[in-house]
């Protein structure tokens, strides 16, 4: 099959293209290569795809309209999987108008050119973080997200709703994935655990948000990139018994899915650094700290849906995740 993956040397783009080409895809990838962060560990993830001989890369930005309708028209792309955005809760309340640019208006440009090419399922990045203020837990695809806390989880739920409108207009197959806390080898150095383990292996102090009085549903890689290749290969159907007198958010009259990817096991956040202070063997030096603008005291994912759907549930143990975290850290780093 030929795909195009967009966000191709993220962390999640990365790991992604490499588990299809292992079983025989071509693969297009395209990435902007922005200096959000570390633009040496973007390089270094796609030095190792520009190895394979059917992957072919693209520098491009997905707010470059003309570019990406040139890429659509060049391909005759099988399935597109968009993991391209501009990440970060708290990056939001700074640098807004980068979401704007890159989650909305790029996220328009990909279904342009998902109908226009006639893609048979475009599948997509969301994230938990369209869950917002809401209180009920676990989280179900089922729930209301209509009060997002930051501008990211905001432009995550408006694509959900873009996608919705292009499955509905143009019977275009879509399946959002709401990723829960993604982690594990060639992750983000924005995101906490990296930031952890960086500065515990400096002597350097750690800032714990509201107090440590808070949970994660933490997801390894390669359970985030098992549920992305099952939902991406089945193109999603009408719900015959959805009904507009009791709409069901998950799914619709028109082709359309929305799924959980997550570890279906919260964790605290203080159990979240003893473990990585037990791989580390080293104890970290707390600063506690109240909460951050945009954040959320807990996640925790219903993942009955993908279950039933693809057969598949993230089984990744914490400490066998952080482990192995780690064990990339060092040898990448040579810490």
């Amino acid at each position: 099959m030929k795909l195009l993956v967009t966000g191709a040397a993220g962390f999640v783009g990365f790991h992604l293209i490499q588990k299809l080409l292992e079983r025989g895809d071509s693969v297009v990838g395209i990435d902007n290569l922005n200096d959000y962060y570390d633009v040496l560990l973007k390089q270094s993830r796609l030095a190792i795809l520009e190895k394979h001989p059917n992957f072919s890369f693209f520098k491009m930005d997905l707010a470059d309209r003309s570019a990406i309708d040139k890429l659509f028209s060049d391909h005759d792309f099988e399935r597109v999987c968009h993991l391209g955005a501009q990440a970060g809760v708290r990056y939001s309340i700074e640098n807004p108008r980068a979401y704007v640019d890159s989650n909305i208006v790029g996220f328009v440009n990909i279904l342009e050119g998902c109908r226009n090419s006639q893609v048979p399922h475009l599948s997509y990045a969301s994230s938990s973080s369209v869950y917002g203020a809401n209180k009920q837990q676990p989280f179900s695809e089922k729930h209301n997200v209509d009060h997002p806390v930051s501008l990211y989880a905001a432009s995550k739920k408006s694509n959900e709703l873009m996608a919705h409108t292009y499955s509905n207009l143009f019977d275009l197959p879509t399946t959002g994935l709401r990723f829960f806390t993604v982690y594990g080898p060639w992750g983000r150095p924005d995101m906490a655990y990296f930031k952890f383990v960086k500065k515990i292996l400096n002597g350097e102090t750690i800032d714990v948000y509201n107090y440590g009085d808070m949970s994660r549903d933490f997801t390894y890689i390669d359970d985030i990139v098992e549920g992305v290749i099952r939902v991406t290969d089945a193109i999603p159907t009408a719900n015959t018994d959805w009904s507009g007198k009791a709409p069901d958010p998950s799914s619709s009259y028109a082709p359309y899915r929305v799924f959980n990817i997550g570890n279906n096991a919260p964790v605290s956040l203080l159990g979240f650094i003893e473990t990585i202070e037990e791989c580390l063997g080293v104890t970290a030096q707390k600063n506690m700290m109240p909460m951050q603008a945009g954040d959320v005291p807990s996640t925790y994912a219903d993942v009955s849906q993908l279950i039933n759907y693809t057969d598949f549930k993230p089984v990744t143990p914490l400490k066998t995740g952080i482990s192995a975290f780690v064990e990339w850290y060092r040898s990448y780093y040579k810490a």
